[in-house]
This record gives structure tokens, sequence and C-alpha cells, in this order.
């Protein structure tokens, strides 16, 4: 009767601490796909401060161009509304795509400054135009690194035991990478 009575509590106590274990894998991972996710929201909201400031920029520098071109109304009917697309953007795949199409209009703008040489020596031009440009660099800073969260909270996610823990937990996969858009694919045209 005592061995029996043993035999139970050995494997009791055997249950008990496999349980422990797998109830204490599933917290870390849990805890692990919290920070990561943050890790990623805090990424992307990076992106969206340094996208909010190029969007912020871009009234002024298509005001000292239209001073000096008049005729180029498209661009700046283009550059308008992509901007007002990108500032009215919900959620990130929407705001992905819409900075795609302001990219699209800003390139297409500052191709156009290339005719007008005295525009390209107005100092306030110069002065926007490298504002700008440093803007562009940060959110290239701001997309990789929100790539590097998203792609490290992902590879987290499918990996195992992690993956079944996220079924359970609820977290999935984020495919939201930001890639180039299909005009930054095309090679530019050089004329003389």
């Amino acid at each position: 009767m005592r061995k029996a009575l043993w035999i139970v509590l050995g494997v009791f106590g055997v249950l008990a601490a496999a349980a422990l274990l797998i109830f204490g894998s599933y917290v870390s991972a849990r805890n692990q796909m919290v920070a990561k996710d943050q890790a990623v929201k805090a990424a992307w909201s990076e992106v969206d401060v340094q996208m909010q400031r190029r969007a912020d920029l871009i009234p002024n520098l298509v005001q000292t161009v239209k001073g000096f071109t008049k005729e180029e109304s498209t661009v700046f009917g283009d550059i308008a509304n992509a901007r007002a697309g990108m500032l009215n953007a919900q959620g990130t795949q929407a705001k992905i795509a819409a900075n795609n199409r302001l990219d699209g209009a800003i390139g297409r703008l500052l191709l156009l400054t290339e005719n007008y040489p005295q525009l390209r020596s107005s100092d306030q031009f110069m002065r926007l135009q490298d504002e700008l440009a440093g803007t562009e660099n940060r959110i290239s800073v701001a997309r990789k690194r929100y790539n590097d969260a998203l792609q490290d909270y992902n590879t987290f996610v499918r990996q195992f035991p992690n993956s079944v823990w996220a079924g359970i937990a609820g977290f999935q996969v984020n495919n939201n990478y930001f890639t180039a858009s299909p005009a930054a694919q095309a090679v530019p045209q050089v004329k003389f």
C-alpha cells in the first residue's frame, strides 16, 4: 500500500513538474512575443513620425517651386493628392502604399527642378531640399529599423515551440514590410 502511494505521488510529482515546465515555457515565450510586438510598434511609430515630418515639409517645397514654375500644375496636383492620401491613410498597409505614391510624386517634383536652373540656385529651395534629403535619410533608417524589428518578431513567432504558444496566445505573423515601390525600381532616364 505504501509503495503504491509512493508511486502515485511520484507520478503526480512528474506530471506537476512537466506542467510547471510547460507553463513556464508558455509564459516566457508569451512575454518575449509581447516585447517583440511592442518593438515593432515602436519602430513603426518612428517611421510614422518621419513620414509626418516629410509631409509637413512638402507644402513649403511645393510653394517655392511654384514660384518659379507656373505651367507644371499636374506635378503639384499629384503631390497634393499623394500627401493627402498619406495623411488620411489608416493602418500600416495603407500608410505604406500612400507613402510609396508620395515617393513617386516627390521624385517627379525633384526631376522637374532640373529644368529650372534659377530654382536650383534659390537659397530657400536649397535649404528645403536639404531638409527633405535629411528627412528622406531618417525615413530610410526608420524603415530599416521597422523591417528589422518585424523580421525579429516574425522569426520568433514562427519558431517551434513559439509557433504553438503564438497560436494559443493570439500572436500572428505580420507581413507589413516596407518594400521598394514599383516606381523606385524603374531605371531613371537621363537626357542631355
